[in-house]
């Protein structure tokens, strides 16, 4: 991993939740020179103790360059429509992971690794995503990842096997925050 893009996504990221929360706004970080290669991206927010999530948004496509997406898709998690907007008194509490994405590829579920491999489910308009760590996170084995996903997709938990849905899969590099960030307004 290089440190220098870990550090460079993560105080870019801390940097765009703080700005989007209080509404301060002070110099953006540098940004690392990789940050200009389209990728997509997710942005997780936990709450301590005990990590719990708090919002999860991101890009599963390459449409923009990184840094664009990290800062849309740190702004939307800090609106995660599953919860309440996160507030300035949270800011404390909150840690943040990135994961930066390959290209989603077409695949089949045996050929899908559990810790590897995040999955995109699509069935007639309907698409969910799942990030490559959270079966290992749940202790889910392949069929209850897929389950999963299926249920996350909004549909029954066995259309991950209808004929006409589709399966692709991905691979993402997480860099996480392991302590509160030094900075908040």
């Amino acid at each position: 991993m290089n440190t220098d893009l870990g550090r460079s996504i993560l105080d870019l990221a801390r940097w765009t939740v703080v700005d989007e929360v209080s509404g301060c706004s002070e110099p953006e970080p540098d940004r690392h020179q990789s940050m200009m290669d389209h990728r997509g991206v997710f942005v997780t927010l936990n709450k301590l103790p005990g990590r719990t999530l708090r919002g999860c948004i991101g890009y599963p496509y390459p449409v923009m360059p990184l840094g664009d997406a990290l800062c849309g898709a740190a702004r939307s998690a800090c609106h995660d429509p599953r919860f309440p907007d996160l507030s300035v008194d949270e800011l404390q509490s909150i840690t943040i992971d990135v994961t930066v994405l390959t290209v989603p590829m077409e695949t089949t579920p045996d050929q899908v690794i559990l810790g590897r491999d995040g999955l995109i489910l699509d069935w007639r308009g309907y698409r969910g995503l799942l990030l490559p760590q959270v079966p290992l996170e749940q202790g889910w084995d392949l069929k209850e990842y897929l389950e999963g996903l299926s249920m996350k997709t909004g549909l029954p938990s066995n259309a991950w096997s209808w004929d006409d849905s589709r399966l692709y899969s991905f691979q993402g590099t997480i860099y996480s925050e392991r302590i509160v960030h030094p900075f908040v307004r």
